[in-house]
């Protein structure tokens, strides 16, 4: 997680479970890290006859991923909601970011692979998972743009579907913040143009009933550790809601610039809608 790009309310201050809350911990926590462990063990298995007969295509695995986390939703007690569908273009999904949580709720619904930026490959433990997916590990660097597109249209060949966070850091989840262009520059390259879409996804967390509003959020220099415990021992959950817009066609817009502002602007208009599904 980077550091906020935004003016947002200072962060809460998050205290480690106590007394009967440690037993909701261990509830969750235990079939969550069976889940986990043994869908990520089941995954390396298939990928040893995958990979050799299929290359960097994944017919099988992605499915497995799907299934992992949409089931760890479950076993958090956090209820799940998917509005329109997921594309079957061949291109990249873009969505707003605000929380760790994040990996669950948009696996959720179908297969993709992670965009996300280099350093997370060395991180402990969440290196190892994300490498283990998939993800696509880039620079968000301008001057490494052509590196990118060469990158992308590999796994785009492949009929991978890509995921990436325009904001570049994650936010309280109240807001969307402007979205960063960098990596839309990808899809403008020759032999991507003409055959790639954008599917923007605006993804809302609604707080259990009397918490405030960005509970879930994950932002600033909030520990990692801390924020898992606190969402474990939580007496009720929320509700993520996850809102697929129509996919927009890469060759309708003349830059990577007026890509980035048509998509913000779906997720902004979509994050705003469902949002006030908790005030209706």
């Amino acid at each position: 997680m980077s550091s906020p790009t935004w003016e947002g309310a200072p962060e809460p201050e998050i205290s480690l479970p106590k007394g009967f809350a440690w037993l909701r911990v261990v509830l969750r926590a235990i079939p969550i890290v069976i889940l986990v462990f043994g869908g990520l063990a089941l995954l390396l298995l298939i990928r040893l006859f995958e990979r050799p007969l299929f290359g960097l295509h994944r017919p099988i695995t992605p499915h497995i991923t799907v299934f992992v986390c949409r089931n760890a939703l479950r076993f958090l007690g956090i209820g799940y909601t998917k509005h329109g569908t997921p594309m079957t273009h061949n291109g990249i999904m873009v969505a707003n970011h605000s929380s760790w949580l994040d990996i669950f709720s948009l696996n959720a619904a179908a297969p993709l692979y992670f965009v996300s930026k280099s350093e997370v490959a060395n991180w402990p433990g969440i290196g190892w998972l994300a490498r283990a997916t998939g993800t696509v590990f880039i620079k968000r660097d301008k001057r490494q743009a052509r590196a990118q597109a060469q990158l992308f249209e590999a796994r785009l060949k492949d009929n991978h579907r890509l995921l990436f966070f325009p904001e570049g850091t994650s936010t309280d989840g109240l807001q969307v913040i402007p979205f960063k262009s960098t990596l839309f520059a990808a899809l403008f390259s020759e032999t991507l143009k003409t055959e790639m879409w954008v599917q923007p996804v605006s993804a809302v967390y609604l707080a259990p009933e009397g918490l405030e509003d960005r509970y879930y959020g994950w932002w600033g220099d909030m520990e990692f550790g801390i924020h898992l415990l606190r969402t474990l021992a939580a007496s009720k959950q929320g509700r993520v809601h996850v809102l697929y817009h129509p996919p927009l066609k890469v060759a309708d817009y003349p830059d990577r610039k007026a890509l980035a502002v048509a998509a913000e602007t779906c997720v902004r208009t979509g994050h705003t809608q469902l949002r006030n599904l908790n005030t209706q």
